[in-house]
């Protein structure tokens, strides 16, 4: 360090200082004018002990030459070159007490008022505070606006996802969240109810429902009967003629109808034959000798409702010697040429096809009978 700008005060660089008794007159300061306090105490009451706030009307921090101890060494220090470059100039010595006191100048202000061509330092502006820009909305609130930090504006996979092959990827990857979340019971298929659980008893109750439904409506196959009376009655006012010829080939035609009863009672509501057809075949040669065709008709439900089966007996044989032609034209003979008026009986077996409304499928039933009276009756003189 230069030897102008080194401290002459030896106790600054570590020197031992001599003990000073608190209590000895040199170490206490005579009173100052004016009957203050010495500057000792100058510190809590700065404008009370302070000679400057007399003098030139200041407050003033209470500092002087009185502050410092007196034991020390007093001796004006050195301000450096830059005192001596200030001295060169025409300014006034710089006063260490001036930065306490606002009195004289300040080495700040000393350095401050250098020529622009000075080498010493400037204080550089403060700088100005940010401006944020703020929108007021009529309703007083106030909303701050930032401005995004500069960068890539689309990222990959936000690239990715705009593509159709990224779009379909994530429908079908949301799908599969919906049904795994679904099979977990974590959600529904309408919102948060329509979930696993619920959908398994509404199934349920569904096929109850609808098991219900299906035995009101679905139809059953009725049973028919024979009238135990007369199973066959004639048709009086039949287009079929009635025949019987021996001559080759032998044959007979004649037209009836099958009195059945039938049994509904298993349905709950009518029942619809769109096609009822009869065949009616021979016990004994087990031959075709009839044929009928009920068409639409609805019987009504739990009840026994009876119905006559309109039948077109035909058959042709060989000859007259034929068993199947014989049994038949036996049974149909005049009943004058029997005794007792009593003519031999007719065995048949009838065979029903139905096609019932809402039934898919055609479905079949047979009756057989073995004491049926012929429904015509020959002219005593037929061959």
């Amino acid at each position: 360090m230069d030897a102008d700008r080194k401290s002459t005060v030896s106790s600054f660089y570590g020197g031992r200082k001599t003990p000073v008794d608190a209590l000895s007159s040199e170490y206490v300061t005579t009173p100052l004018r004016g009957g203050h306090r010495d500057d000792g105490s100058s510190f809590f009451t700065p404008d009370r002990s302070s000679m400057d706030h007399l003098t030139s009307g200041r407050p003033s921090a209470g500092y002087n030459r009185g502050t410092f101890h007196p034991s020390a060494r007093e001796e004006p220090l050195k301000g450096g070159r830059d005192e001596e470059k200030d001295l060169a100039m025409g300014g006034d010595a710089w006063d260490v007490y001036a930065d306490f006191n606002n009195a004289g100048p300040r080495y700040s202000s000393a350095i401050l008022n250098q020529p622009s061509n000075s080498a010493g330092y400037s204080q550089l502006p403060p700088p100005s505070p940010m401006i944020k820009e703020e929108h007021i909305d009529p309703e007083g609130k106030v909303e701050m606006v930032t401005v995004p930090a500069l960068g890539a504006e689309w990222g990959k996979d936000e690239m990715r996802e705009m593509t159709k092959s990224g779009r379909r990827e994530r429908k079908k990857e949301a799908r599969k969240q919906f049904w795994k979340e679904w099979n977990r019971g974590q959600r529904g298929l309408c919102g948060k109810y329509f979930t696993r659980k619920v959908l398994v008893f509404f199934l349920f109750g569904l096929c109850v429902a609808v098991g219900i439904i299906l035995a009101v409506t679905i139809p059953r196959v009725p049973r028919f009967s024979f009238n135990g009376g007369t199973p066959l009655v004639p048709i009086p006012d039949s287009d079929i003629p009635t025949q019987f010829s021996r001559f080759p080939p032998a044959n007979f035609t004649f037209a009836g109808a099958a009195s059945l009863q039938v049994d509904t009672t298993s349905n709950v509501l009518p029942i619809v034959f769109t096609h009822l057809r009869a065949t009616v075949f021979d016990l004994d040669t087990n031959r075709l000798v009839g044929t009928g065709d009920y068409k639409r008709h609805s019987l009504p439900a739990k009840s026994f409702p009876k119905i006559l089966l309109p039948l077109n007996f035909t058959y042709i044989a060989d000859n007259s010697s034929d068993v199947t032609w014989t049994n038949w034209y036996n049974a149909c003979r005049n009943r004058a040429l029997y005794t007792n008026n009593k003519r031999p009986t007719l065995k048949f077996r009838l065979v029903l096809d139905m096609d019932i409304q809402g039934l898919p499928s055609t479905r079949s039933t047979s009756a057989q009978i073995a004491d049926a009276d012929c429904p015509v009756e020959l002219p005593q003189n037929a061959a």
